[in-house]
């Protein structure tokens, strides 16, 4: 689950993690008037949406006008809130249409003399979080990564000890921070690992992290992501969750119990299994489709759950054609062709369904499918499954 930048900034304050002052505005009178309590000469009018790049984005109608914006005055930051409110903001992270902007933070300016990055994930490698670091703030991580690897630096670290602080030594001379700043670093670091920790973070980054003038660091940009699976010890974070920042369809399948993400293929996947979606799109892609989604329907789906899945799947107009790929493991594959035929008729395929079942009960499962009476292609193989549905969808 993601949140917005001021909801993770009120969090890493709650946990001492220095951050600027800021004041949210959902129009443009409350900007006006955030920048007047804020008091300051400058300040930051920032968009707030589930997207990152927004300093490189811009208003889908107003390209002059980008997602964070310098303010000196009351009156510039109502503008400001003015031309991002309501309007859809176009970023890297985003599709061509953009994500509309519901409300900005206006937040005070800092002396910035130095800007790096800061991180946390989780790290398989390490199977545990890792903090990493680089010099080189305020810039996409990934190009830093492939293209200057040797500014980055890592340091992974115990969730029940936490950082320690021989660790942020060795990170703040890589960094080259002089005395002050150091000192400063070791409150910060730990705070945010154990900020991360403490909530069930999936990732926790700065970027830019500053240097101000005054020697400290402080969180100018902040995003969080959290485990799902972790939301039910943390209300307060799952109160959180803004809706309107996520796709409607993912927001109906995972009341439904179902794992969804849209994608931008033509081809829709309905299977059981993390891994299995996976390998499912790899071999459409293999030869020659594009998948439209990643559905897992997970090891106990009935057929409520199967019936809502084609429901979800139909309703993208995208889709020519939809594989089922299900392995009987744990479900039997009698109970899944029997949820698929009922789910069949009574959503009403409008395009090519091609199933390929394999486990348990395999042969009888495939049997209740051929003499369903519905129109569904049956498939002997993941392979001969992928072949019959991009055929399918090409010439739908």
């Amino acid at each position: 689950m993601k949140i917005h930048e001021f909801q993770a900034k009120q969090l890493l304050r709650e946990g001492g993690v220095n951050v600027p002052r800021g004041v949210v505005a959902r129009s443009a009178e409350e900007a006006a008037a955030a920048f007047r309590e804020l008091g300051r000469p400058v300040s930051v009018v920032k968009a707030q949406i589930h997207a990152g790049g927004r300093g490189k984005g811009h208003v889908k109608s107003n390209p002059k006008q980008r997602g964070v914006q310098l303010v000196r005055s009351a009156d510039e930051a109502a503008k400001a809130a003015g031309n991002l409110l309501g309007q859809p903001l176009v970023t890297l992270q985003t599709d061509p249409e953009g994500q509309t902007v519901r409300q900005v933070l206006v937040e005070e300016g800092c002396d910035i003399a130095r800007e790096l990055y800061l991180g946390v994930v989780v790290d398989r490698s390490s199977a545990g979080p890792v903090l990493v670091v680089s010099s080189e703030g305020g810039m996409n991580i990934e190009e830093v990564a492939a293209k200057t690897p040797e500014r980055i630096f890592k340091e992974p670290f115990r969730p029940d000890a936490g950082l320690q602080s021989y660790q942020v030594r060795k990170l703040a001379a890589r960094l080259e921070l002089k005395a002050p700043t150091a000192k400063s670093a070791d409150k910060f670091m730990i705070q945010l690992c154990r900020a991360f920790v403490a909530r069930d973070c999936s990732l926790l980054e700065i970027n830019p992290l500053v240097v101000t003038g005054a020697g400290e660091l402080l969180a100018l940009d902040a995003k969080m992501s959290f485990d799902d699976n972790a939301l039910f010890r943390h209300p307060e974070v799952a109160a959180l969750r803004d809706l309107a920042e996520e796709e409607p369809t993912e927001v109906q399948a995972s009341k439904a119990g179902l794992s969804y993400v849209r994608l931008h293929g033509n081809i829709g996947c309905l299977v059981n299994g993390a891994g299995l979606a996976m390998s499912t799109m790899d071999l459409i892609k293999l030869h020659g489709g594009e998948p439209a989604n990643f559905l897992d329907v997970g090891g106990g789906a009935n057929v409520e759950q199967v019936t809502e899945a084609f429901r979800i799947l139909l309703s993208d107009k995208e889709v020519r054609a939809v594989l089922v790929n299900i392995f009987g493991g744990i479900m039997r594959c009698t109970t899944i062709a029997s949820a698929l035929v009922a789910a069949y008729k009574t959503v009403g395929f409008n395009v090519p369904l091609v199933v390929r079942l394999e486990g348990t009960e395999v042969e009888q499962g495939r049997k209740i499918i051929a003499t369903s009476g519905v129109n569904i292609t049956s498939a002997t193989d993941l392979t001969d499954a992928a072949k019959k549905v991009v055929a399918a969808a090409k010439a739908a």
